[in-house]
């Protein structure tokens, strides 16, 4: 059976598990229907012209694993950011895990989805929220068909959180194949203020393919800070669909961190709804053998006085793959937006390929906006003076690539992170660096 035909054969048992209110009932009935209609997306679609779910979508996968599987925090805490104070949503095979969890109510709200879309006490808060800002495609209808299990976290006016929130997805592998699709919703009021650390790690050289929806609300003056940390097993696929909603004078920022994986899409989507708003969104990527990595953006800018800020670093060996595909759209009304888009690309092998595609779409006329894509190789004459000065040439290669990735690493608010990421890319460099960046 294919993948298709069992998800949708699957849903009325889903329901039935379920407990949820009548309206989400609705909402996951009318997606379901979205997806039937579009099926998975195929490379006949512009947006996926790049980038093949083909191979990935043949697996046979379990899509609610029954075995329940404990694992040890000393078996798992590399994948941590250990070395700091923390909140911690974990979940185990797409179920949460109280042990290695650490949750709270206090002030503000760090809890699961599941308990959000059954209480009555947050009903106010999904009925606002939940499903209004992610788009009605493929994948997404997907994830809000069986939209189940995830973080919910909700901050309400003039919080600030004074510790980050980390949320962990592992895999097992107690089945042959596992698909999870986590939903989570982050909500920031007015003046409040959060930072969010994210991974999802397979366990398991077992296939995983997660398909993973997060909608994130920012009020006036709200600052929320993502950090996402994808660096998984070869076996493991990720489609990681973020939505922004952002208001007035607020500040959200996206840092996306992929080094791992086997082919990993993201879809990040910022919606400008207000005046003097700060979009930021950042990454790195380092692969290689035959990895894929599709950084899919859009930024809208629909109210005047609004600012965005691109800047993606991408470093390919072997014969992996990379693709940039960015969009700015500024409506008519969006006079004196400032747009800033930038794509450089380093191809250590020549068998390595990058596909880029920066577009903008203007119709104001007081604007200021610039979009540019560099591909090229390392510098070899910095390389040459690098080794005229007794610096041996594997770790002047690393220390090129290191200042190439600086600029998007020293907008990094969380020391830590930043410390954990100069080492991930140390890892994947195969070098030895005595300094933090």
């Amino acid at each position: 059976m294919e993948l298709k035909d069992k998800l949708l054969s699957s849903y009325v048992a889903f329901e039935n598990k379920v407990d949820t209110e009548s309206d989400i009932h609705d909402i996951r009935s009318k997606a379901l229907q979205t997806f039937e209609e579009l099926g998975f997306p195929t490379k006949k679609l512009e947006a996926w012209k790049y980038t093949s779910l083909n191979a990935v979508l043949k697996q046979d996968y379990s899509l609610f694993p029954n075995k329940d599987n404990t694992i040890q925090l000393s078996d798992v805490k590399k994948y941590f950011i250990h070395d700091i104070d923390a909140y911690k949503l974990v979940f185990i095979d797409g179920k949460y895990s109280s042990f290695l969890s650490e949750t709270t109510h206090d002030t503000f709200d760090v809890c699961l989805m599941s308990a959000a879309l059954k209480k009555p006490k947050y009903k106010a808060v999904i009925d606002n929220y939940f499903n209004k800002i992610a788009k009605e495609d493929n994948l997404t209808s997907l994830n809000t068909a069986f939209a189940n299990e995830g973080a919910y976290i909700y901050i309400p006016k003039n919080v600030e959180v004074e510790k980050p929130i980390q949320i962990i997805n592992f895999t097992t592998g107690t089945e042959d194949a596992t698909m999870l699709q986590p939903r989570n919703l982050i909500v920031a009021e007015q003046n409040a203020h959060v930072q969010i650390i994210e991974r999802h790690q397979s366990l398991t050289s077992n296939p995983v393919l997660t398909n993973a929806v997060t909608e994130v609300y920012a009020a006036k003056d709200a600052t929320v800070d993502i950090y996402k940390i994808q660096n998984d097993d070869l076996n493991a696929s990720l489609v990681d669909n973020s939505y922004i909603e952002q208001k007035s004078n607020s500040v959200v920022s996206v840092h996306t961190f992929s080094f791992g994986g086997n082919i990993t899409r993201n879809n990040l989507n910022f919606f400008q709804r207000g005046e003097h708003i700060d979009s930021i969104l950042k990454g790195i990527t380092i692969i290689e053998g035959k990895q894929h990595v599709d950084h899919h953006t859009l930024v809208h800018h629909i109210e005047p006085n609004c600012e965005s800020h691109q800047d993606y670093k991408g470093i390919y060996d072997e014969r992996s793959t990379g693709v940039f595909n960015g969009k700015v759209i500024v409506n008519k009304e969006a006079q004196k937006t400032n747009a800033y888009q930038q794509n450089n690309n380093v191809l250590i092998s020549d068998k390595a390929t990058i596909n880029a595609k920066p577009q903008l779409e203007i119709f104001a006329d007081d604007v200021k906006c610039s979009h540019g894509c560099t591909i090229g190789q390392l510098d070899e004459d910095a390389l040459f003076y690098m080794q005229q000065r007794g610096i041996p040439k594997k770790e002047g290669k690393a220390l090129l690539m290191f200042a190439f990735a600086n600029t998007v690493l020293e907008s990094v608010k969380i020391p830590e992170v930043k410390q954990r990421i100069t080492k991930l890319i140390a890892k994947k460099l195969n070098v030895n660096i005595g300094f933090d960046l």
